[in-house]
Parts: C-alpha cells; structure tokens; sequence
C-alpha cells in the first residue's frame, strides 16, 4: 500500500512515523507547503518527498492523508474523493458548515471513504467510559463533566485561522460526548472570556470557554476549555450515574493538586500537550485506517459523525455571541446519523 502524506508539520511527522513503520505500508509520498520539512522528514524515514500535492496524485497512492491547515481540508478531500482515494483527514472538514457539507457530499458521490481523526475515540480511557455506559454500570447516567486545558496558548499567528475554542479544543469533547453516551446534543447555553492575553481578543477569539449542554434523555452536560492552564495539559471526562461515577484522564500526571491533608500528592510530570497525553491514539487511528482502506474494517469515524460535532461547536459560538440558548435544530446540516 502506498500513502500520500499531505502536511508535515508536528501531527504530519507523527502520523508519516505512525504509516512508515506499518507492516501493511509499503511506501509513503510527502509532501509540504515547506517543501524542505517535507524533505527532511522523507529523508529521515527513508521514504519520498514530493514538490507538491499535484504528484501526489500525479505519482499514484492508494490513500491520503491530510494533516495541512485547516483551510485547505475541503478542497483535498474533494480532490481525494474525485480521485477515487480514500481518505484520512484531521478535524475539522472545514471550519464552516457550508464548506463541510460540499466535502462530504463530495465523498458520498464518489463513493470514497473519508475517516476524520478524532482520537479519542481510541483512547483507552474512553473506551472504558463507552463500555461503562453501554453496559449499564452506571445506572441512568445524569450528569457529564469534561474539560481540556491547555498548559499555553498557541502562537498569535495561528488563532485566526484556528476557528476559535469551539471549534478547535472543545470540538473533541464534543465528539466524544456523544461517542460515549450514544445521545445527541438538543440545546446549548455557551459563555467565554477574553480576559487574558491581548492576542485572543484582536482574533475574535476567547481563551477560555465554558457550556451547558442537553442531551436528547435529559442528561446534563458541563464542558469547560482554556488556553492558560499553567500546572499543566488537562484533559477529563467525569460521568455520573444513579449507581456509580467514573472518570477518564485521571492518572499520576494529572496536573491537578488537593487541598485536602489526606488528598493524592501533586503530578511529579504533569502532561505536557496533546500529542503526549494521545500518542497510543493516534497510533490506533491510522492503524484503524489502514484497515479501512484493506476493507477489514468500518469506517470508525466518517464525515457525517464530525459533522455533528461541528454543529454543536457552531451552536456554541452563536450562543456566546448572541448570549441566548441555542437549539441544534436552529444549524444547518441536521438529521444526524445514529451514533454507534
């Protein structure tokens, strides 16, 4: 099998090392808009860089990968879908609804696949949660709390073409709220604050983020994100039944400290960032599309199932901006899939 890699940059590298060790990848094509990342890299794995994504297609893959921007996702999984290719692309689609649905109406026409890289859906604590839920352990589930922190805001450069929180950090916790549950979000209620460095208020951006969602059985949903969580990367999930609570991403590198004597001491090394807290899970996604593309798998996450989380982001923003709660039936692109 051979795999064009779009995008070299940091999850780029990670997913090319993911792909060039695979027992079922025979050879990978780079390429970057920094022609010479993407050399090095190629180098590097001893694999082949190319001038740009014309060869790409031009020289012939079985499947590609998408790690660029964000604003060039659309147009390169429209490309891969008339090029007959599967597809694995980083979230989001795009960073509109309108630009997502024209991708994904794209691959439903060809007949490609198209798998979104929402990692924590491979996550093992996840996993857990989901098989917790599903397997009725908790009793009625009633209340879900999750958050992400980051340890330090993203360069200013990058804010404007991120989407802003909802879209870029809490659009995970989304998706994974109704992988876990198997409910769909009905209303939100979102605030934010642009308290803190200048640079989020100049990008129309927040730097922290909260909201209230409803879930279609009445479950109560809290999510929370910010950009300033100095102690450390934070990222949890609590669920709370009428018979029993659990909660994912609490470990000894937790970066959370108790004030209580007998409470667990303090993180001696705290995560970091994302691609340390999830580097097993983005290892098992491309492993889950490579066995995509052989036909030995489902698609485990595709365009209709990220679309939905784009839409609650959506809701979010507009709730924020407008100060009132937002009905899922008010954005476009409804009649959601039957989560799995």
């Amino acid at each position: 099998m051979r795999i064009g890699v779009i995008g070299t940059g940091r999850i780029g590298t990670i997913h090319a090392n993911t792909l060039s060790r695979h027992r079922d990848v025979g050879s990978l094509i780079l390429t970057d808009a920094d022609a010479a990342r993407a050399q090095e890299l190629a180098h590097r794995l001893g694999e082949t860089a190319a001038p740009g994504v014309e060869e790409i297609f031009r020289w012939g893959v079985d499947a590609v990968v998408i790690t660029t921007a964000t604003p060039a996702h659309a147009e390169l999984i429209g490309r891969a879908a008339r090029s007959g290719l599967p597809v694995f692309c980083e979230k989001p689609i795009a960073l509109d609804l309108p630009g997502s649905l024209t991708a994904i109406a794209e691959v439903e026409a060809a007949g490609t696949v198209l798998q979104m890289g929402f990692q924590r859906r491979f996550d093992a604590g996840y996993t857990g949660a989901r098989e917790a839920v599903r397997s009725g352990r908790l009793g009625r589930l009633h209340t879900v709390r999750a958050l992400t922190s980051d340890q330090a805001p993203p360069d200013a450069a990058w804010l404007p073409l991120s989407g802003g929180l909802y879209r870029d950090t809490l659009i995970h916790d989304f998706d994974v709220l109704r992988w876990v549950t198997g409910r769909e979000v009905t209303d939100v209620y979102a605030a934010g604050s642009d308290a803190g460095p200048r640079m989020f208020r100049e990008a129309g951006d927040v730097d922290t983020a909260a909201a209230l969602l409803t879930l279609d059985d009445g479950t109560l949903a809290t999510l929370t994100a910010t950009r300033m969580n100095g102690a450390g990367y934070d990222v949890r999930m609590e669920l709370a039944g009428e018979r029993d609570q659990i909660v994912v991403g609490l470990d000894d590198r937790t970066p959370i400290a108790s004030t209580e004597p007998t409470g667990p001491p303090a993180a001696d090394k705290p995560w970091t960032g994302f691609l340390e807290r999830f580097g097993p899970a983005y290892e098992a996604e491309l492993n889950a599309f490579v066995e995509v593309v052989r036909g030995e798998r489902a698609n485990p996450c595709d365009g209709r199932e990220a679309l939905q989380a784009l839409r609650i982001a959506e809701a979010c923003e507009l709730s924020r901006r407008e100060r009132r709660p937002v009905h899922l039936a008010e954005i476009a692109g409804g009649s959601p899939p039957a989560v799995a």
